[in-house]
């Protein structure tokens, strides 16, 4: 196996791991699992979570006495748990609960909870690592309990105590929040809790008590399949009852917006016949609240990304996908200020923003309302923000707010006595800066506003690193 196509998130399972075969995700199981695999498909498991759509798909490639190797289905873009809105959150830690309660009432046991082995894909959650299961032992504790809780439960509790923005401190701890840290951060109150109590803070007092990390399987008492449900039962309970107390400026954008009806209108029917133009396959929306423009695009495009920084936004958008039961649209959290970096050992077990987005392709970009928040609030010169777009954007339609624009007028009082550092932001910067890689091709204003929409073409051969 050439080691550059070893994939780089994929070294720390010993029944096995993936790599890249010609663009392919393909996975290996290594004869550890040959015994788990058999039993599990022989015996319908993974084709049950299959139908559902619990679990990623896959099919299997071919088998010797050495390797199996198989090709899951392709997912063209992976977020990750620091992405996600609150909503999205809980609903990946309902669907580990929900394989867990099938696994155990089907003779096997999840041995692994991880919060990177669930990501969304045709608008729902999913479990993607097909080799995290083993057999159930009669009276063992749920092995990958602990982290389950540090990776789902203590996010989520401090996000509905502290705020949306608790969910990315998985970033920072990439094998989950350690449980005293959790147990610090939340309330007194929450000892009251008995879900919270049992889960969290007697977890970090045990913890202290033996100065080491708590393991499940080695220190707890045996536990019966009837224990074990009824854990799981009271988990999924807690968790689907869980409600994010935050409200945001943006989440109801929309309702505050200085477009006129006619402007709304105009603006809409110029991105349509845009889009139109190039009959994308791929569509990514840069800062696009809640998806209501990706929305009004009334040609089929089979997938459309559309991230924002605000979680209340995208969490609207994900909940209104839910309903329609739309499948083309991922919504997720990116601060195009601080996209998300690479991660992990070598900062590559978790890819880049960058690095993702340029796979993915998109064949357009929409950057609507978003390059005066990058340029006033973040402070951002125009050649940078165009570098940014530039490293991922075939065609890039984006909005510019003129100086006169209410929403411009609004961040350039906020600088105060810094206001005159900012006259940098006017069109004709806006133009020249981002010609450095763009050719514009074309330009109209919207009526009845004080923003023009540009339609512009990279032109770089190749897009920058």
């Amino acid at each position: 196996m050439d080691v550059e196509a070893l994939h780089s998130s994929s070294f720390r399972d010993p029944s096995g791991y993936i790599f890249m075969d010609k663009g392919e995700i393909k996975r290996v199981i290594n004869p550890i699992y040959f015994e788990q695999y058999e039993a599990l498909t022989q015996s319908g498991f993974y084709q049950k979570l299959f139908n559902n759509r619990l679990l990623i798909p896959h099919e299997e490639l071919s088998r010797s006495e050495e390797t199996i190797v198989i090709r899951p289905e392709p997912i063209s873009f992976i977020t990750y748990p620091y992405e996600w809105s609150f909503n999205m959150y809980k609903e990946a830690s309902l669907l580990t609960l929900k394989i867990q309660k099938f696994a155990l009432e089907s003779g096997f046991n999840l041995k692994d909870a991880s919060a990177f082995n669930v990501t969304f894909h045709n608008g729902k959650a999913v479990f993607i690592d097909t080799l995290s299961f083993d057999f159930y032992r009669e009276n063992q504790p749920w092995r990958a309990y602990k982290q389950f809780i540090t990776h789902f439960l203590a996010p989520l509790v401090l996000a509905h105590y502290h705020g949306a923005e608790q969910l990315k401190l998985i970033r920072n701890f990439i094998d989950g929040i350690p449980v005293n840290i959790a147990s610090s951060m939340l309330p007194f109150k929450t000892k009251l809790s008995p879900t919270l109590y049992s889960n969290i803070h007697l977890l970090a007092k045990l913890e202290t008590k033996h100065n080491e990390d708590y393991k499940g399987e080695t220190k707890a008492k045996a536990l019966s399949l009837k224990g074990q449900l009824n854990i799981i039962e009271s988990l999924y309970d807690f968790i689907k009852n869980l409600k994010l107390k935050s409200a945001t400026e943006w989440g109801d954008y929309y309702d505050k917006t200085n477009y006129t009806d006619d402007a709304f209108s105009n603006k809409s029917k110029i991105i349509n016949n845009w889009v139109k133009t190039f009959k994308p396959n791929k569509l990514i929306d840069i800062g696009g609240n809640d998806g209501t423009f990706a929305r009004q695009i009334d040609i089929e495009i089979p997938e459309i990304l559309v991230c924002d920084i605000d979680n209340n936004a995208v969490d609207s958008n994900y909940v209104r996908l839910k309903k329609s039961k739309e499948q083309n649209m991922l919504p997720f959290v990116l601060d195009v200020l601080n996209p998300s970096p690479g991660i992990g050992l070598n900062n590559k077990e978790r890819f880049s923003f960058i690095d993702r987005i340029k796979t993915f392709g998109p064949d357009i970009t929409l950057a609507l309302a978003v390059i005066h928040h990058m340029s006033l609030t973040g402070n951002v010169p125009f050649r940078e923000s165009a570098r940014f777009f530039a490293k991922f954007s075939k065609q890039l339609i984006i909005e510019f707010p003129k100086r006169n624009d209410s929403w411009v007028q609004r961040l350039l009082k906020a600088k105060g006595e810094f206001e005159s550092h900012f006259d940098f932001y006017n069109q004709e910067n806006f133009e020249q800066d981002f010609s450095t890689f763009f050719d514009v091709t074309e330009k109209l204003p919207i009526e009845n506003s004080d923003r023009v929409m540009y339609l512009m073409k990279n032109k770089l051969e190749s897009f920058e690193s």
